[in-house]
């Protein structure tokens, strides 16, 4: 079976066969949250969408060759503000440190619920700032960047005007932003489309004392940095200039995946800054763009431990196959009835799961799956939603009797990230190895209750009960003690 993996590519707008610049050492960058509140479902997507390309790219290259990043944005002017207003007895910067710490744990805790692996690296911006000072300094002894006054201070703005094709990921052309219609040219700024790489702090801001050189001129500002800057800096420091795969959602095409580019090339002279770039579609609450002011604004958290959405808590696997129901790259719209559709199809993968561990108790124990399997679908550009076909096929065919379809069904869970599908079974409360031990108990009961029936020549309800056990796979198989001559009656799982 191939393992071909084909992925859109936003740069060439083409689906494309991914190759790796190394197979030996994969990697993988993802925007990460601004951590100033807690995240919402909309961010929920793309942490989900590229979990499952980082399962999928360790079960095909091994885990031990594939880097996944993640950043966490703690250098925000609304995390300034938060932070003002809920500890102004603190210093700035340890305010901004508490409030961030306490939206990043929530943060892991919520994308632990919906079944996704930590990031190999997860930076924060506040750890990078002499990376990002030093990748500014870069741009401006190359002639991308300029140091001019604005009005609420100097800024180190990037010229867009000397890089030749700036433009390239969002299709924009340079020429329509000029000045002109709806835009307004800041007098401070050779070109409207100018972006601040760093910016000067007032008293009342957290900042970092900085020098910057231009034309052999230092120049000190004590600021902060731009957005974009910020992730070139951390993915450049753990997967290096040019790497395999840049993610995020559709909304960071422009103006924050475009100016990575542009910063990221300029400075370090390369052709690209990632080779592949994916992106996530938008996401929508019944319907209707989520805002706090239409009253359909849930986070992760929320929908997780409280009733806010449809009168009801939702599980974390609910959640994240809901958001996998939908090609990623398409629109969703969130909904309950989308949830409920979801819990409902992951009890009939539970159902299943149970069947198959019932009929196959004693072969799948300890049992080596097979591992080389990938699901058709995902290495289509991660269509998952197509794949469901497949999974309910190779269920129906493993709860029939078919121990290879069987353990490829289980084994699918792993890849899409619901590993314990099996909890949805009508049966929730038990575990497996719960299960396991009922069965037993319940066979032998059975058994020697038929054996009573036997003895008492009541063989049509003796029949009976062969023949359920024998509809749920075990099959029973009467004999005569070699010693004594007495009945004895064995089972085994049907073939």
């Amino acid at each position: 079976m191939t393992t071909e993996l084909k992925l859109y590519n936003t740069l060439t707008r083409t689906k494309e066969v991914f190759t790796p610049i190394d197979a030996n050492k994969v990697r993988l960058y993802v925007c990460g949250p601004t951590v100033y509140d807690f995240a919402h479902i909309g961010n929920a997507r793309p942490v989900i969408v590229f979990d499952v390309l980082n399962r999928l790219l360790r079960h095909i290259y091994g885990s031990e060759h594939v880097t996944y990043v993640r950043n966490i944005t703690d250098v925000d002017d609304k995390i300034n503000a938060r932070a003002l207003r809920d500890f102004p007895e603190l210093p700035l910067n340890d305010a901004i440190r508490k409030v961030t710490e306490k939206t990043a744990n929530q943060f892991h805790e919520d994308v632990k619920a919906l079944g996704c692996l930590a990031p190999d690296f997860e930076p924060r911006a506040t750890e990078h700032i002499d990376g990002m000072v030093k990748i500014i300094n870069q741009l401006l002894e190359k002639g991308n960047a300029y140091i001019a006054t604005g009005t609420e201070g100097r800024e180190v703005l990037f010229a867009v005007g000397s890089m030749a094709d700036y433009g390239q990921l969002s299709k924009r052309k340079l020429e329509d932003q000029q000045a002109g219609a709806r835009i307004a040219v800041e007098a401070h700024k050779r070109n409207p489309g100018d972006f601040v790489l760093w910016k000067e702090s007032a008293a009342d801001q957290p900042g970092w004392h900085t020098s910057f050189v231009e034309n052999d001129a230092e120049t000190s500002i004590f600021g902060r940095p731009g957005w974009h800057i910020e992730c070139s800096a951390m993915s450049a420091f753990h997967l290096g200039t040019t790497f395999d795969i840049h993610g995020g959602g559709l909304d960071l095409i422009f103006p924050h995946h475009e100016n990575e580019i542009a910063q990221s090339r300029c400075a370090h002279g390369t052709e690209v800054m990632a080779n592949v770039w994916m992106h996530n579609g938008f996401l929508q609450v019944e319907g209707k763009k989520m805002s706090k002011s239409d009253g359909n604004f849930v986070t992760i958290h929320e929908l997780l431990g409280t009733d806010k959405f449809g009168g009801r808590k939702w599980p974390g696997e609910v959640l994240r196959l809901a958001m996998l129901m939908t090609h990623y790259r398409e629109p969703i719209d969130f909904s309950v009835r989308r949830l409920e559709e979801a819990e409902a199809l992951l009890k009939r993968w539970g159902d299943l799961s149970k069947k198959i561990l019932t009929l196959h108790i004693e072969e799948i124990e300890g049992a080596h799956r097979p591992l080389d399997f990938v699901i058709p679908s995902l290495l289509d550009d991660l269509n998952v939603s197509s794949a469901f076909p497949l999974i309910n096929e190779l269920g129906k065919s493993g709860a029939a009797g078919n121990l290879e379809d069987g353990l490829k069904f289980l084994n699918q869970f792993e890849v899409l990230g619901f590993d314990t599908v099996h909890h949805y079974s009508q049966d929730m409360a038990n575990d497996i190895a719960e299960f396991d031990e009922e069965l037993m108990e319940r066979i032998a009961s059975e058994k020697n209750k038929r054996l009573a029936f036997l003895a008492a020549k009541n063989f049509a309800e003796a029949d009976r009960i062969r023949n359920e056990l024998l509809e749920q796979g075990i099959q029973l198989k009467d004999g005569k003690d070699p010693v004594t001559g007495e009945r004895v009656t064995t089972w085994e799982v049907k073939r």
